[in-house]
């Protein structure tokens, strides 16, 4: 009998415990129906319990899942009650850093041809995904103010990069394009500006992509980027870049597919996926839509997909995906992805069509 792989579910705050709701359901119909080996820990952590007394990520939870748990699902973190977000740094950074998980992965795929926003071009062409450094950068938290509050205020962020965190999410990027067939690899800095920090990363993409000799390489810097992702994004497989700037470009990308409410992603340690993997749809707790039955649940269901896949789970991944497009094609979907259906009828219908397809 196949061992079940063990997932803690976190809903998290704002819309986050909605989402995951929806998300947990599709996993348990998945698991009923199909027979799919998942163990369900649900972990009550969030701005309610910290509100509570005080808990962020305690030590023993996180050496659980450390080695315990095969993946952790997230809703989102924050909340105004929490105006310092104390508890979501501590959980969201104690699984980046803490696990090491330096690959944030982000897939660009527009499902539904309604949502593309662009004049130009199909929106069915396009087809990225993008390697967010998530380990290094500005979010290291280096820096401090001095002389606050005064006319003289000096405020700094220090933008780390090492050889060994560049170069990991730089193959990690080849190594995935490598293994699904995609040609081309563009890389985004702003060595012009940033000569020291990302002279680094030029000259790592360079030594790195050497190995990969039938993968196109291309050097762009960021604000460039942005340009041409507006202006055609098709004429990009992959993409890879650093913390801050892979935090900005993720978002434009989801704009592409028809905003966050379609945004999934994978917090991962690419180059051993045994560890435990962080997934997360990528909305935010966004607390004003929080429980009003109006926040859109597909981007939890297409990272469950993710999470599936990168189990070992072969196929539920495209079908979650199929299942989505048909939503956004017959408008089975909430308000911001042009429906008329709130998050629960939204999710029953999508896992009600995996139902329906599963059978035939």
């Amino acid at each position: 009998m196949t061992q079940p792989k063990k997932v803690a579910l976190l809903g998290g705050d704002g819309i986050g415990p909605e989402v995951i709701r929806d998300a947990r359901s599709l996993l348990t119909d998945l698991q009923s129906r199909e027979g799919l080996a998942l163990d369900l820990w649900d972990l009550d952590l969030g701005a309610d319990r910290y509100l509570k007394d005080g808990t962020t990520f305690p030590k023993e939870i996180q050496e659980r899942v450390r080695s315990e748990c095969a993946a952790v699902l997230l809703g989102a973190l924050g909340d105004p009650r929490v105006p310092g977000l104390e508890h979501a740094r501590d959980i969201l950074f104690g699984m980046r850093f803490g696990f090491d998980l330096y690959a944030n992965v982000r897939p660009i795929k527009v499902l539904g041809e309604r949502l593309f926003p662009l004049k130009k071009g199909r929106g069915a062409d396009v087809d990225i995904v993008i390697f967010r450094e998530n380990t290094e950068g500005t979010y290291v938290g280096f820096g401090g103010q001095f002389k606050k509050g005064t006319p003289d205020e000096i405020g700094i962020n220090e933008d780390v990069n090492t050889r060994k965190g560049v170069e990991r999410i730089i193959r990690a990027a080849f190594e995935y394009a490598k293994r699904h067939g995609k040609r081309r690899i563009a890389m985004a800095d702003k060595s012009n500006a940033m000569r020291f920090a990302h002279e680094l990363w030029l000259r790592t993409f360079d030594e790195v992509g050497r190995e990969y000799s039938a993968i196109e390489r291309r050097h762009v810097y960021v604000d460039a980027l942005c340009l041409y992702l507006v202006q055609d994004p098709t004429q990009f497989d992959v993409i890879v870049t650093n913390n801050l700037f892979g935090d900005i470009v993720t978002d434009l990308g989801a704009a592409l597919q028809g905003g966050l409410g379609m945004a999934a992603s994978a917090n991962i340690h690419a180059a051993d996926p045994t560890r435990v993997a962080m997934f997360e749809p990528v909305h935010g707790s966004a607390p004003p839509l929080a429980g009003k039955d109006i926040a859109n649940p597909f981007a939890s269901f297409l990272t469950v997909g993710m999470m599936l896949s990168h189990l070992g789970f072969d196929g539920f991944e495209r079908r979650i995906e199929t299942a989505v497009a048909e939503a956004i094609e017959e408008k089975q979907c909430t308000v911001d992805v042009g429906g008329t259906l709130g998050t629960r009828a939204a999710s029953s219908w999508v896992r009600n069509r995996l139902l329906v397809a599963a059978k035939r």
